[in-house]
């Protein structure tokens, strides 16, 4: 593999499928498709197994100047290959689900996808600072075209509420990166992540990076755009955007605000864990009265993109490698319940909860997949959600026993909402005879969400799978860290043993208290 460019390979494929879906007639656009991303599905796996996880930090390496200090630069670690295996995995499955449901226009759509591919696989790897910058604001084009053009009624409401907010943030953070670049000499993002800024610097910095990624994860207050533009996006477009394009919020933090502004991430933590302590309580609370399936899946997506920000600011192991396994979990099982919405609202056009009912009779393989994702997603031991979910708790804990007491509250009320969810739409009497006369799950759909299932069990047996790749790189960020952050006010340690016969008021200060 040395040598070889299987990162721009990776995001030639797609490309060239773009091209070739504009000029197609309906059906070859959907093979097209199709084939494009399995092609790369296939070089994603050959990508994992060629990467070498006890060496270099940054592998596959690519480097062409174009102009100036602007460069084709590409490279992964071991956080980016899990996100592009991620990538690669839900593209087939997005096209898969578009097959039937998507009549107008079909080639500009697959292209719109495939091109959007592109553009994620692009964030994941750029290694160049303007590069990254210009593949993560382009991904917002083909999204918003999908979302207006392929969506619900409110479409272009939507997608203009979702442009505006993701474009603002963005401005602030190319300020940012300029700045960066001027001060540093270097575009490149490795350099640039060991570079020590000045503290009082870092904080504006931080701030117009947060700008960016907090619209993106996102946290709240700035969240509301991901409702409206989740519930008018067609379902592969749910998919992708719950699936992929809130993760690039989260890698951002990874790959940017964390190792380069670590005085600033440790001065600015309580704003991050108030922000996402609020988000996980109050959208939780917010899905439990939400009528419409599409809805409440948004906002449990922004409580669970909450325990992610959670995790990363513990500054600890446990907490970021819980937060890359709530990252990749969420992104299964998020996409596969759209798909489960998208099945239902296919055969009925509605996506209201009191118009089904009583489904697990009539469409029983549908009602036992709903089940196991509904699962997943409370966070049932052996599903993906439980190892990420147990991890960030235990990594905060270390850092804030009282986040962690917040955060968990979450957990609870997020088994609370998925759980009321199912019960009235696949249990109960069937009230609604259109709904009882839907036909179950055709192979196509299943074929869909099986392999979904399928990881999402493997994730949650066996996690090491997925950790191993990125523990290298999560050690040298918490190396990173280790100076700036904050002192716990968990007494994970035990304190000193009494010597004998000491008297009871001079007994040593305990090992592990922060002080």
């Amino acid at each position: 593999m040395d040598g070889f460019p299987i990162l721009s390979l990776m995001m030639a494929v797609p490309m060239a499928g773009a091209i070739a879906c504009l000029f197609a007639s309906a059906n070859n656009a959907r093979w097209i498709a199709l084939i494009a991303t399995l092609v790369d599905f296939v070089l994603g796996i050959v990508l994992w197994l060629n990467f070498d996880q006890g060496g270099l930090q940054w592998q596959f390496q690519e480097y062409a100047p174009i102009f100036g200090r602007f460069a084709w630069a590409l490279g992964i670690d071991g956080i980016a290959l899990m996100l592009i295996a991620l990538t690669v995995f839900l593209m087939p499955i997005c096209i898969g689900a578009s097959w039937n449901a998507i009549n107008k226009r079909v080639g500009e759509y697959m292209a719109a996808f495939l091109f959007m591919e592109v553009l994620m696989i692009g964030v994941f790897t750029a290694q160049d600072l303007y590069l990254f910058y210009i593949m993560f604001e382009a991904g917002l084009i083909p999204m918003y075209l999908i979302i207006g053009i392929w969506g619900g009624a409110d479409r272009i409401y939507a997608s203009y509420k979702f442009f505006l907010y993701t474009l603002l943030g963005s401005v602030l953070m190319l300020i940012a990166m300029m700045w960066m670049v001027h001060e540093a000499g270097t575009t490149e993002i490795p350099a640039l992540m060991a570079y020590n800024f000045d503290p009082h610097v870092q904080t504006w910095l931080f701030l117009a990076f947060f700008a960016s990624f907090a619209v993106k994860m996102p946290m709240w207050p700035v969240h509301t755009w991901l409702p409206d533009a989740h519930v008018q996006a067609p379902t592969a477009g749910s998919v992708i955007l719950a699936g992929v394009l809130l993760k690039m919020g989260g890698y951002g933090f990874i790959r940017f605000s964390l190792p380069m502004f670590p005085e600033a991430s440790a001065q600015l933590a309580p704003l991050v864990w108030g922000l996402s302590m609020v988000a996980v309580v109050y959208t939780s609370l917010v899905a439990m009265v939400q009528s419409d399936m599409k809805k409440l899946i948004a906002y449990s997506s922004v409580a669970h993109m909450a325990i992610v920000t959670i995790g990363l600011f513990a500054f600890n192991q446990a907490g970021i490698e819980g937060a890359m396994m709530v990252m990749l979990g969420h992104g299964l099982v998020a996409g596969a319940l759209f798909l489960c919405v998208g099945v239902v609202y296919d055969r009925l056009h509605t996506r209201e909860i009191n118009r089904y009912g009583g489904l697990s009779i009539n469409m029983p393989r549908y009602a036992v997949l709903f089940l196991f994702f509904t699962m997943a997603a409370v966070g049932l031991p052996g599903t993906s959600n439980f190892v990420g979910e147990f991890l960030s708790l235990m990594g905060v804990y270390q850092a804030s026993s009282w986040v962690a007491l917040v955060c968990t509250t979450g957990i609870i009320l997020g088994a609370a909402y998925m759980l009321y969810l199912y019960r009235r739409i696949c249990y109960g009497p069937q009230v609604n005879a259109d709904a009882a006369a839907m036909p179950d799950l055709s192979i196509r759909e299943f074929w869909l969400m099986a392999p979904i299932a399928a990881v999402v069990l493997w994730m949650g047996v066996y996690p090491e799978s997925f950790l191993a790749p990125m523990r290298a790189d999560i050690r040298a960020l918490e190396a990173r860290l280790a100076p700036a952050a904050p002192a716990g006010d968990s007494k994970i340690k035990m304190g000193a043993p009494k010597p004998a016969g000491a008297s009871h008021h001079e007994e040593a200060p305990a090992h592990g208290e922060a002080h």
